[in-house]
């Protein structure tokens, strides 16, 4: 009986694929498999649904799609068909649904709003998209109002509307005063949600007639500003205390509905003096764990990722000394459709039944609706096989004319789902994917897992054989999984050999057949033993093994559980472990584990390290403590300790340390003092103001310290000043807007007195700027705000206590917060070296739009596709560092004959800046590799038969083949030479005209218009006359020789890998194996099996530009093997280089273009003495050509900046000029690249912090088809973004 089971766990990594389910078949992710498949559209990219687009750009709204046959897509517009023919501004990209509509050449954005849908469509059924909302973004201008000033009594509250205009999306709020400093906030000032600036209570210090409220709308790029709002503070005494009143919310309750997995925000700000602190609760529960968080000085409770579970009432209480006041908001959680379970797409056979389920939750509880290839299922073409019931369609004896694409849309109120599933109904005879004559290894009495990972519709029955004409496997010692594989429990020596798997369903049958070989385990025939060794003994460990011969064990030791200590004392050798010198810390479990690629065994014993015998000797041991400490000579900075040392135990004491207690600021903690020599007991000691200082000596011999002696009488010194500033005084900014600055503070015994405090000061340098300077408490740190972004600044750092100041401290230069760079470099170009080097040229970018450290440049490239395939394929984008103010860098490792883009991005301490528009280049073609293989069959009297495979890499177009071969003779000497030159189309040829019975070598290489590549050999015999003694066995495609030999082995090596190719003479079914290694290494020979009886093998993972050598033997065979041959590999050939200086036609256009010039020199010299004018010069002086002015490179000079103050008296966003630079390169002979011109590293990351405004600098046109850069004048805006 035939037993099916599902595979374990622990055995999935040995599947190709999971097994089929029965009511629909999986379809194997094997790319060739997918091509051929016939499949319904299925959307892949789309744009959002709420999709707000800058009216200034042009709209692109994506819709990609796949399926086999490709899709076609059409849309529809406010749902009617959108006819983007007859509509110049709106083009269709190829071979995709994604919609341009060109808004940059005079279309209006406002008259393309609307819901747009796609459709991608073939044979197999229609996908639609998500309903597409376009709308532009607006930025309105604010309303013009008449603001009076603001008088307030100190202590009220105050509330500054700020009103913004209604833009879309909304703008983001924040207030600022006319030196675009940020306004500080706390407690008493804070703005609220809706833009307000709320005072609790007013103070003196508030009074000022620019408070200015700003909108910036992210979109559009712009920020709006509100006239500024006085406000003045008249003061009364006394000032009258009040108790909370909320300014908002008003009342005693309200009510919030939010969606679920939005950020619910609730605000509570209160007027009051002294200033009210709010406290949140939630009424009847607890606020939710790591999802609270507490903003704007509590008065804002934000909950990420609602649910319905957070719906309830929430209590803010605000409370001062004299009073308190809530409010209570209601909150509800409502919630958008979101998917329970979304309809999957479903694979089938021919007469099978299957479902689509579409389940989703939702607050209200949403609506199910079903279509068919877009169109809803009431009005669809019927189909008997279908039925829809709720939320389920069920399939019931499905025919191929049932494919179809379903769409599925959940809706309420707040939202709505849509999701495409594809019933795709196919009819396919069995496939095997898994590689024919696979080969598995298995140790005996092990499982074996042979994979047959098929496909079909139906699905295939699988059946197994043993051998070629074996009978069907059957039997409980065989398990038979669903997903083809055949499992052996226990495979025994017999188990080996070939099994055919077999394929067929009503459509057709295939077979494939795969090797299996059972190898003997490895066992540990003498294991490790328990020793008892004395100390400084040696002592062994043995390890032998037996394992199969064509394993290759490794022997590793382990000393409890880890490696072995890096000891000279442990000695590994073949088969044993050798511990010289024995000491107690070698005390422990050894294990040896022996590995193989098919299994692993260990064996382990104890080691114990016991005492040698004692003998009597003299007893050496540590002094004994100092004793009698005395203090004398007391002064303030200054006293003497003597002592009275112990006994020295048979060891001379060598010397003493005395260590010290600050019993005022680290009791219990001892510090090092100084030493002295043995003989001297006394010691003048120096001392630290504002210390409560003790004493301590140890005594210290050969053998070790002593232990510490009683600490002596304790002896305070007094108070001074301090003598030392803080060190490692740094200024470095966290932030655009601020100045971070930092110190070490001194330690305890360092304040030398009580109340340690610091003076922090800084003034900006280069400006007449006054010192700025706070005392701080005795802290590391200080944060200057509102300063400039990334200005360099002074600082110093001064300490005092109570007694005075430190010694005037040095000044430090730091500088402010950096911010990401405003602008990308300009004027990128490319010149390809050759077909693997490129170099890239840009302009720097002015240093003040740096905006901080310049660090360097970035270059981003990547591969779009090679030109001899014509294939595209994702390829991940290369990155490259320039270090400092470098204009142009190296691109090595480039692909031949391909297409590639690159942009450039400055970087400094805060990250990248914007790239700059893609650069498209292509490298030259480069000659090809070898060709992928070369057979040569079937032998006669006189001719061969040659097939070749096309080269893996062509590296450009190949022109043609060439065939080179010469015969050779009994003492291995070659004969004369033929080539033969074959099209390039061709893969076999007939060679016929030979001598009989004679031994050819074969040359063989694949040319493109730039040379020839690397070449492939193989050598063939032709077979004896009839009258000859060997003649070819009937079906052979070579004549066995007498006696078995190997000879003729050659290599065709690339960077990484080599072909091995060889001769065999002797008897059928030879197993063979590849030796190698690094050629004069002493490192044992690395050994490669050769599957099958072939006579050629890749030996891969090689390092490029290494000498290896190489031989080939044969399994069997003792001692039998090919002679060493050597062999290097090399980085990839460049392009062939010819020197045209040495070919005919250059040489005759030169004497053609030197007889040219002297004739026209005397043309020139008849004209002259006629009296004729040559207005050469004139003309040249008159119509200068730009091309041929002189050029500068890398003279490191920067252009010049603009004033700022010029540029600020328009508050209108400038429109931005251009400037045309020369797109010509300077051509050079040879590559100037070096070392230095490479990139520095590829993963450095720079992080965005999302800065306030640091981004929103003018907007860039688009910039000119040849290249050319757009430059951007200064305006308003950027003004104020160098201060925010």
């Amino acid at each position: 009986m035939m037993k099916k089971m599902s595979i374990p766990t622990s055995k999935t990594s040995l599947v190709l694929f999971l097994c089929q389910i029965i009511s629909a078949l999986d379809v194997p992710l094997d790319s060739k498999l997918l091509e051929e498949l016939s499949q319904p559209p299925t959307i892949t990219q789309q744009s959002p649904k709420d999709y707000i687009v800058d009216p200034r750009e042009n709209i692109v709204i994506q819709c990609e799609a796949k399926g086999k046959p490709p899709p076609s897509f059409s849309w529809t517009r406010n749902g009617t068909h959108f006819d983007i023919d007859k509509d110049a501004q709106v083009t269709m990209k190829p071979n995709s649904g994604t919609l341009v509509i060109n808004i940059m050449n005079g279309g209006k954005a406002e008259a393309y709003e609307g819901v747009y849908q796609c459709t991608a469509r073939n044979e197999r059924g229609a996908a639609i998209s998500n309903n597409i909302v376009i709308r532009p973004s607006r930025s309105p201008l604010w309303t013009k109002e008449k603001l009076e000033p603001n008088h307030v009594r100190e202590g009220d509250s105050l509330v500054l509307h700020c009103r913004p205009p209604v833009g879309l999306p909304p703008p983001i709020i924040f207030w600022m005063d006319n030196a675009f400093q940020r306004l500080p906030q706390s407690e008493r000032v804070s703005q609220g949600l809706n833009g307000d600036l709320y005072f609790s209570n007013v103070q003196p210090e508030d009074t000022r007639e620019d408070y200015i409220c700003y909108a910036r709308f992210n979109h559009t790029q712009t920020i709006q500003q509100k006239q500024p709002i006085s406000v003045k503070v008249f003061s009364t005494k006394p000032v009258t205390e009040r108790q909370p009143v909320l300014l908002t919310p008003t009342g005693s309750t309200s009510t919030k509905v939010e969606l679920r997995g939005n950020v619910l925000l609730l605000e509570c700000i209160a007027a009051g003096l002294p200033t009210p602190v709010i406290r949140w609760i939630k009424e009847g529960g607890e606020l939710p764990a790591n999802r609270t968080f507490f903003e704007n000085f509590k008065k804002t409770l934000k909950i990420i990722d609602v649910s319905e579970a957070d719906s309830g009432n929430y209590k803010c209480i605000a409370r001062n000394t004299l009073g308190s006041a809530h409010h209570v908001i209601s909150v509800t959680v409502k919630a958008a459709p979101y998917w329970i379970t979304a309809p999957r797409n479903l694979v089938l056979s021919p007469g099978e039944d299957g479902t689509l389920i579409c389940r989703a939750n939702g607050n209200p509880k949403p609506s199910i609706s079903w279509l068919a290839n877009g169109v809803p299922i009431a009005i669809a073409p019927e189909d008997p096989s279908r039925k829809v019931d709720g939320d389920t369609i069920i399939f019931s004896h499905v025919q191929e004319r049932s494919s179809a694409v379903y769409q599925c849309n959940a809706s309420n109120e707040y939202g709505y789902l849509l999701s495409n599933a594809f019933v795709n109904v196919l009819a396919e005879p069995p496939r095997i994917l898994t590689p024919a004559n696979k080969l598995y290894q298995v140790i005996a009495d092990s499982p074996a897992l042979l994979d047959c990972a098929y496909f079909g519709s139906p699905k295939p029955e699988i059946e197994w054989f043993k051998g070629v004409k074996g009978s069907i496997l059957r039997g409980n010692e065989y398990i038979f999984h669903d997903n083809g594989t055949l499992e052996i429990p226990v495979a025994q020596k017999n188990s080996a050999g070939t099994y055919t798997c077999v394929a067929r369903n009503e459509l057709g049958k295939i077979q494939n057949e795969v090797q299996l070989e059972i190898k003997d385990p490895t066992m540990i025939i003498k294991q490790p033993e328990y020793k008892v060794i004395q100390r400084y003994g040696q002592v062994s460990f043995e390890c032998i093994i037996k394992h199969d011969s064509t394993l290759l064990p490794t022997i590793t030791w382990l000393k409890d559980n880890d490696e072995l200590p890096d000891d000279d004392r442990f000695l590994v050798g073949k088969d044993n472990l050798t511990i010289m010198n024995v000491t107690d810390k070698d005390d422990g479990t050894y294990t040896c584990i022996v590995n193989t690629t098919l299994d692993s065994v260990s064996a382990s014993a104890v080691l114990t390290v016991v005492a040698a015998p004692p003998t009597p000797a003299i007893i050496y041991a540590r002094p004994n403590p100092p004793f009698d400490l005395e203090l004398t000579g007391q002064l303030e900075r200054s006293i003497d300790l003597s002592w009275i040392p112990g006994d020295e135990n048979n060891s001379p004491i060598t010397n003493f340390v005395i260590e010290y207690e600050d019993a005022l600021h680290e009791p219990g903690v001892w510090h090092y003092q100084t030493e002295v020599p043995g003989t001297q007991t006394t010691v003048h000691l120096k001392l630290s103001p504002y210390v409560n200082y003790s004493f301590r000596v140890i005594a210290v011999n050969k053998i070790g310290r002593s232990q510490p002696s009683e600490p002596s009488e304790q002896y305070l010194t007094k108070s001074a000043s301090p003598d030392e500033n803080p060190a490692n005084v740094q200024g470095i900014g966290s932030e655009p807007d601020n100045l971070v600055i930092t110190w070490e503070p001194l330690k305890g015994f360092q304040s030398n007195g009580p109340g340690l405090q610091y003076k922090v000061s800084w003034r900006q340098k280069d400006v007449d700027d006054e010192w700025t300077s706070v005392i701080v408490a005795n802290v590391s740190k200080y944060i200057v705000s509102g300063t400039p972004t990334f200005v360099p600044y002074e600082i110093k750092v001064q300490a005092l206590n109570d007694l005075g100041y430190a010694p005037e401290p040095s000044e430090v230069i730091g500088h402010s917060g950096e911010d990401l760079p405003m602008v990308a470099p300009g004027n990128v170009q490319v010149h390809v070296i050759n077909s693997t080097l490129a170099k890239v040229h840009w302009d720097p970018v002015p240093l003040k739009t740096v905006r901080g450290h310049l660090q360097g440049y970035k270059v981003y490239y990547w591969k779009v596709q090679s030109l001899s395939r014509r294939s595209r394929r994702h390829v991940e984008q290369k990155i490259l560092t320039f270090r400092g103010n470098k204009t142009f860098g190296m691109l090595p490792g480039l692909e031949p004959y391909s297409s590639y883009k690159l942009n450039v991005r400055v970087v400094n301490g805060k990250g990248e800046g914007p790239a700059s528009p893609d650069k498209v280049f292509r490298t030259p073609e480069g000659v090809p590799s070898s060709p992928s293989f070369l057979k040569i069959t079937n032998p006669t009297l006189d001719s061969l038969t040659l097939e070749w495979g096309s080269p893996t890499h062509p590296n450009g177009v190949l022109t043609s083949y060439t065939l080179k071969f010469q015969p050779i003779n009994n003492t291995h000497e070659l004969g004369p030479l033929v080539e033969i030159r074959i099209p390039a189309n061709e893969s076999s040829l007939i060679l016929k005209n030979l001598n009989y019975s004679t031994r050819y070598k074969f040359y063989f290489n694949a040319q493109t218009s730039v040379g020839s590549g690397s070449q492939i050999t193989e050598e063939a015999v032709t077979i004896m006359d009839e009258a000859g003694i060997l003649r070819p066995a009937v079906g052979a495609g070579k004549v066995q020789p007498l006696y078995p030999r190997i000879r003729n082995v050659t290599t065709a090596a690339a960077e990484t890998y080599a072909n091995i190719s060889w001769e065999y003479e002797g008897p059928d079914h030879a197993n063979f194996y590849v030796e190698y290694g690094v050629a004069g290494s002493k490192e044992d020979w690395k050994k490669e099996i050769v599957n099958g009886s072939r006579s050629f093998f890749v030996l891969k993972g090689l390092t490029p530009g290494t000498a290896y050598k190489v031989r080939v033997g044969a399994e069997g065979l003792s001692g039998f093997r090919s002679s060493e041959d050597v062999f290097e590999t090399g980085p990839a050939m460049a392009s062939r280089q010819v020197d045209i200086a040495t070919q005919g036609w250059f040489i005759g256009l030169m004497c053609a273009v030197a007889l040219l010039i002297l004739i026209l020199l005397i043309v020139c010299f008849i004209r002259r003495n006629k009296g004729g004018k040559y207005p050469v010069k004139e003309k040249e002086d008159a119509h200068a050509d730009p091309e041929i002015q002189p050029m500068k490179e890398d003279d490191g000079t920067f252009g010049e900046y603009r004033s700022l103050e010029s540029d600020a008296e328009d508050h209108k966003p400038l429109k931005k000029g251009s400037r045309t630079p020369s797109d010509r390169t300077v051509k050079k002979e040879d590559s100037d690249d070096s070392l230095v011109d490479y990139g520095e590293g590829v993963n450095g990351q720079f992080n965005e912090d999302g800065s306030f405004i640091g981004q929103y600098s003018g907007k860039k046109e688009k910039e000119p088809a040849e290249g050319n850069e757009s430059s951007e004048a200064p305006s308003p805006v950027n003004a104020m973004n160098s201060f925010v």
